[in-house]
This record gives structure tokens, sequence and C-alpha cells, in this order.
């Protein structure tokens, strides 16, 4: 049995009978209600008396729920953590808080338009799948499945780096706006490499991390010793390139070990001329959270930028993204795409990060969850759900359009 048999045969076992609350005669399960047996009825023919009916997610917490019962906990902690006291993490969700919805009355909205283009590439909503690493530490078909669910749901996909699909596969699979993301790595001609690759492949853009000089300090996986398992690696490197990775020790973390040894420190604004020399695609700058280097980024050229604290991974007491967000909306030109990740959980969530100025949100763990749970129906039921809560947002604030998300929507959550 290979490393993912092993994880599934140990902790995939969905273990609904713990979460068990009984309400009279009835039984809740995560996900799943059990009816009560009950005397002296005619059931229909496709059900009887303790017929189990299958209820769908309806929130994107259910789906964490069942992720987290499904996977190991060292596997839990990698996806899940943040970096130092978890202070930037938690802040991101906090942020959202701060904004109460302003809702029009009187306004069509027997249809609520959520399509948009985003460089170049039509999306069936502002919405994409932020990089990852390692999507097949949850589900064996890993970013395979992941493509073909954004597809479905007409969202993007942003590739990471060290994808444990390669990059061929993973553009087979997809039908709809690809996009690969990159770290500065020591050696160029790796990273040159994968560009050259990606740009064959039919990638439509590059996303560039710029908030990584390092890896930001992440107790838990320090806890645990936490290295990637002998049988999921980044197939679009050089494994000798990897190999700290893999290397697991009391104390320590083989992705800092890793990153410490591959990620170049120097990068510096300059350095994206070398890039942009190697490749005809769109640049999109991963990780600015202040109007300094927002204005920077448009003078050297940059596509689009995406502001992001790296889900709270890197600088633990980082601003928050949704409060960095509108400075660096305001620094850049009107046309110059900003994007946003940091927190997003519900459609409400991206109909705030639109009003204050972010073209599209992108969302990260949860595609984890639902990759945990079902694969690609899991990812396209987050992926859905978040459509679903948007278009029911949109409609109850009487903003048919995306165009309509603006400044207005917003006022400050009342104080008590």
């Amino acid at each position: 049995m290979d490393a993912m048999g092993v994880v599934r045969d140990q902790y995939g076992q969905f273990r609904g009978q713990t979460m068990a609350q009984t309400f009279g005669q009835i039984k809740v399960y995560t996900n799943v209600v059990v009816a009560p047996t009950l005397p002296n009825r005619d059931w229909p023919e496709r059900g009887g008396p303790g017929t189990r009916m299958p209820v769908g997610a309806l929130t994107l917490a259910g789906i964490e729920r069942a992720a987290r019962d499904r996977l190991p906990p060292e596997i839990w902690d990698f996806i899940e953590g943040g970096s130092g006291a978890e202070r930037t993490l938690a802040a991101n969700r906090k942020m959202f808080e701060r904004y109460a919805l302003r809702p029009r009355t009187m306004v069509d909205v027997s249809a609520c338009a959520t399509g948009m283009n985003l460089l170049g590439g039509q999306l069936e909503l502002p919405l994409g799948i932020a990089p990852m690493a390692y999507h097949r530490l949850v589900d064996p078909e890993g970013e395979t499945a992941t493509a073909r669910a954004a597809g479905k749901a007409g969202a993007l996909l942003v590739a990471g780096m060290f994808a444990s699909r390669t990059l061929e596969e993973i553009a087979a699979a997809a039908t709809g706006p690809l996009w690969l993301q990159l770290y500065w790595l020591r050696q160029r001609a790796a990273l040159a490499a994968l560009v050259e690759r990606a740009e064959a492949a039919g990638f439509h853009a590059l996303m560039l991390t710029v908030d990584a000089p390092r890896i930001g300090r992440r107790l838990r996986d320090l806890r645990n010793g936490f290295a990637i398992p002998p049988a999921i690696r980044a197939v679009n490197l050089d494994p000798a390139l990897m190999a700290a990775s893999h290397r697991a020790t009391d104390g320590g973390s083989g992705i800092a070990d890793h990153a410490r040894e591959q990620f170049d420190p120097t990068l510096s604004w300059s350095d994206l001329a070398w890039l942009r020399e190697r490749t005809r695609l769109p640049l999109v700058l991963k990780g600015i959270l202040t109007a300094e280097d927002a204005r920077l980024a448009v003078e050297h050229g940059v596509d689009a930028v995406l502001v992001s604290n790296h889900g709270g991974r890197q600088l633990d007491g980082a601003l928050p993204a949704l409060a960095a967000l509108p400075d660096v909306v305001e620094a850049v030109p009107a046309e110059l795409p900003v994007l946003f990740d940091g927190g997003v959980r519900t459609g409400a969530d991206i109909a705030v990060a639109l009003a204050l100025g972010a073209r599209a949100a992108l969302v990260g763990r949860p595609a984890l969850w639902g990759l945990a749970t079902e694969g690609e129906a899991g990812v396209h039921r987050v992926l859905d759900l978040l459509r679903e809560e948007l278009e029911h947002t949109m409609a109850l604030l009487g903003r048919p359009r995306l165009a309509d998300l603006d400044r207005g929507v917003l006022a400050p959550w009342p104080t008590a």
C-alpha cells in the first residue's frame, strides 16, 4: 500500500458517530440525518425507519469539520497552521466582522451576473483557488482533481510551484483560466525551466510570491517535526532540490529547512526584469500589503497584484489582508487588477472584498477541505457554495452586478 493508502486507511474513516448529538428521537450526525423509528407508519418505497438521508454541507464550516476528521493531525496542522502565535491568521477572519452591509430595495434582482474577465481569461464568478503545495497530501488525484473542479465552476486555478502533479497533467485537466505560482529560487535555471514549461503547457499567467524570503516560524510544524512523506513529491522540480522537505527532525520542519536551502533572500525589484525577459505571460505579484509596494509594482510593469499575508503563515502580526486592501487599491491605477486572499469563508466575504476594490478573491484552505472530503466533487461543492452565497448576497443587497459592489455597500459594524 502506498503512503496515501496508509493515510486513508489509518485516518480516512469518517467518524461522524463521535459527532452525534441526540435531539429527542432524531440523531444528527455530520452531514447525515437519521430518521426516528415511528410505529404504525407506512414509509415510501425509497426509505423506511432508520433510513440515512444524506444532507449536503450547507456551509464551508461543515466541510472543514469533515476534512479535519479525515486527515492525520500533522497534515491538518500543516494545512491549517499559521506562524507564531497565529494572530494574523485569526485576524484575517475577524476583519470581516468590522463591516455591515447596506441593502437597497426595489431593485430588479431576478438575475445576478457574476461573470468577469481577468487578464484575458473569462471567469463565471470572481473567485479563484489560491496556490497551495502538495494537493496529493489529502487526495490521491491531487491537483488534477482540483483543476477539473475549478474548470467546471468557472473559477481561476493558481497551481503551486510545489504541485504534486506535473504542470502538463494539471493543464490537461484544466478547462478554465490557469496560472502558475513561483517562489524565487537560488537556482535560477530551475525557475527558468518551470516558466518555459508553463508557457508551453498553456498556462495563462505567472504569480510570483514576494513575501517569503524565508518561511515563517510555523510552530505547529515544528512541534510535529513535520516533513513531506516520501510518496508525495513536488514532481516539477529535481528531487535533489526538494530533498530537505522530506527530512523529518524532532523540533524541526522539513518545509522550513527546504526554504532555508533553496529560497533566494536577495530578491529585489530589479530582478523582475530577468523574469520578464523569459516569458510573455502576464506577471502577478503575490504578497503586497502596502501602498508603497503597490506603487513600486506598477512602476515595474506588473499586470496585477494580490493582497495577501500568505494566509497568516509568514510574518505574524502583519496586517490582516482585508485591512491592507483599501490602501493598495487606492495606490494603483483603476485598470490594474487588485486581487485578494485572506480569510474568505462565505459569499458575503467575497462581496465585502469586492466592495473594497478587489477585482476577485481567492480561497486556499477551503479548497483542500473539499478535496480531502470528496475529491473533485468536494472542491466543486466548495466553489458552488461560495457562488450561491455570493449571488444570494448580491440579490438581498439590491446589487445585481459585480460593478454595483462599491464602497456604498459597506458601513462600520455598530459597536455597543
